[in-house]
């Protein structure tokens, strides 16, 4: 904090005073943290009520918004002290840094997605694996029923049953 600074109010006059350099490492800041950063209070909280009690003025007015958003060269007077805002970072807007964090959300949420996906695809291809039957080497993977070998006597139960002598289905017991 440097303890003597020049401000200028208006074009025709200039006025030197001594203020305290406030720095701080972005800006816009709210004007109850410039408070509490140059320690002219004890508290957050001491410095909204001063700030609402009509005790705080910045660049020569009145303020009572406690979170007034106050920029690099802002001179602020509180209790017969002045204190200049320093800082050499850009300006970042709040709502651009909320929309780059929703989108970053968003970006997560999709990366989210679409490793579930892949997941489940791959769950998908391991059933359908696990269904299909497996081949051996010189056979088709789709097996066929074997035939029991046929007996002498099977196959001339067969034959009688295909060429009945009577012309009429024959039941034949034993």
């Amino acid at each position: 904090m440097s303890e003597s600074d020049q401000v200028t109010f208006n074009d025709d006059e200039e006025i030197e005073i001594e203020a305290v350099g406030v720095e701080v490492s972005e800006q816009p800041i709210e004007l109850y943290k410039v408070l509490k950063l140059a320690d002219a209070v004890s508290g957050g909280g001491e410095a909204k009520f001063a700030i609402s009690e009509g005790f705080v003025a910045v660049n020569g007015e009145l303020d009572t918004r406690k979170r007034r958003k106050l920029y690099d060269g802002d001179l602020i007077e509180f209790n017969q002290e002045f204190y200049l805002v320093i800082c050499d970072a850009p300006v970042t807007d709040p709502a651009v840094k909320e929309k780059e964090k929703e989108k970053a959300k968003a970006l997560q949420k999709a990366d989210q997605k679409a490793k579930k996906r892949a997941k489940q695809e791959e769950l998908k291809q391991q059933a359908q694996a696990a269904k299909k039957p497996k081949s051996v080497e010189g056979l088709s993977a789709k097996a066929e029923p074997r035939e029991k070998p046929v007996t002498p006597a099977k196959e001339k139960e067969i034959k009688e049953q295909e060429q009945p002598s009577t012309g009429r289905n024959s039941i034949k017991f034993f």
